[in-house]
């Protein structure tokens, strides 16, 4: 029969160490570069889709079809960077007169994402929202040397 002394007894426990420390630590890193990556492509999504959606309003030839191009233009930003939100609902057009294309008048788009956080079910999203909200706000200026549409 062998005796274990004490410096035999530990042996080999240092790597099971080091694996369930760098499990423990190493999970919840991923994780939280997978949500701030997540966050930041939101963010470049929404400045990207505010700034053009308040470019292509000022330049339309109507309100209507300023809607639509902003509209169009959201989309394009929020597809761009992965994101599926209704445009539509997604962007809010602000004037300062109206009608809106008075020439020196001045036009807000507000775009807003809201991002789930990931590898959540869907079944928990219901009771408590796990998600975080993004906005951006650009104002655009309508030509001052337009002819009043």
């Amino acid at each position: 029969m062998r005796r274990v002394r004490g410096d035999d007894a530990e042996a080999g426990n240092a790597i099971l160490e080091f694996l369930g420390a760098t499990v423990v630590l190493l999970v919840p890193i991923v994780y939280l570069v997978l949500v701030l990556g997540r966050v930041q492509a939101a963010t470049f999504a929404a400045e990207g889709a505010a700034r053009e959606a308040a470019r292509t309003y000022v330049t339309a030839d109507s309100s209507a079809v300023g809607t639509q191009r902003a509209v169009t233009s959201v989309g394009i930003a929020l597809r761009d960077q992965s994101f599926d939100d209704d445009p539509a609902d997604a962007l809010e057009l602000t004037c300062s007169t109206t009608p809106c294309l008075v020439p020196g008048g001045r036009v807000a788009a507000r775009v807003e994402i809201r991002v789930p956080l990931p590898f959540v079910p869907a079944f928990v999203r219901g009771a408590i929202p796990l998600e975080v909200p993004v906005s951006a706000e650009r104002v655009a200026a309508v030509d001052e040397f337009r002819s009043s549409r």
